[in-house]
């Protein structure tokens, strides 16, 4: 049964490597529903969430193939439950709806905020999930809205401790590799000197 997941890919920053994981859902006929990627906190690491609808069992075989990629770290399958992730959303109003003051009501029962005003709109911002989302946007069409925008998931898994310490660790040991190939190769004469 199709249910919806969330993956999370830790990746080097490669250029290209977004086309890369993406057609591999591709081929397998899989919509993305939200993609979102940034650093993690450690350096020369990113992370990918994706969040796709689909079957488990498919869903094990497209991480597997994404492993292979030779710029991967990891990839995992998420249910629902196994991560604590947001969105948001912002919403563009006309700024005539401020004189009605239901929607200052509206705006503190749904947790919202209001990021900026102009003579013409304003634009509230508010996180949450999607569900929460597309409902303070129904809300707020009577209102005047003009506009919407919402991003895709970000999203922190939270049983990963153990592998971003392995991360880390592996992180360091590479900075520890290259420095000593820098130093290796920043001896003076040292080529020379195996050539003679």
């Amino acid at each position: 049964m199709q249910k919806e997941y969330t993956i999370t890919v830790y990746t080097e920053d490669r250029i290209g490597i977004t086309n890369r994981i993406t057609v591999i859902f591709t081929r397998r006929r899989i919509n993305i529903t939200s993609l979102t990627t940034a650093p993690t906190e450690i350096e020369g690491v990113y992370k990918f969430i994706i969040t796709v609808l689909a079957e488990r069992p498919l869903l094990d075989k497209v991480v597997g193939q994404i492993e292979r990629l030779v710029e991967i770290h990891r990839a995992f399958v998420h249910d629902e439950d196994e991560v604590v992730y947001q969105e948001l959303a912002l919403y563009k109003i006309s700024t005539k709806a401020l004189k009605n003051g239901s929607i200052e009501k509206l705006i503190r029962e749904n947790a919202a905020r209001i990021l900026t005003i102009t003579d013409e709109y304003f634009v509230l911002e508010k996180t949450g999930h999607q569900e929460e989302l597309i409902a303070l946007q129904a809300k707020l069409a009577p209102y005047g809205l003009i506009e919407y925008s919402k991003s895709g998931r970000v999203a922190i898994v939270k049983w990963s401790r153990r592998f971003h310490d392995h991360l880390k660790n592996l992180s360091q040991q590479e900075t520890d590799d290259l420095a000593e190939v820098d130093y290796t190769h920043g001896q003076p004469g040292s080529h020379q000197a195996e050539s003679i």
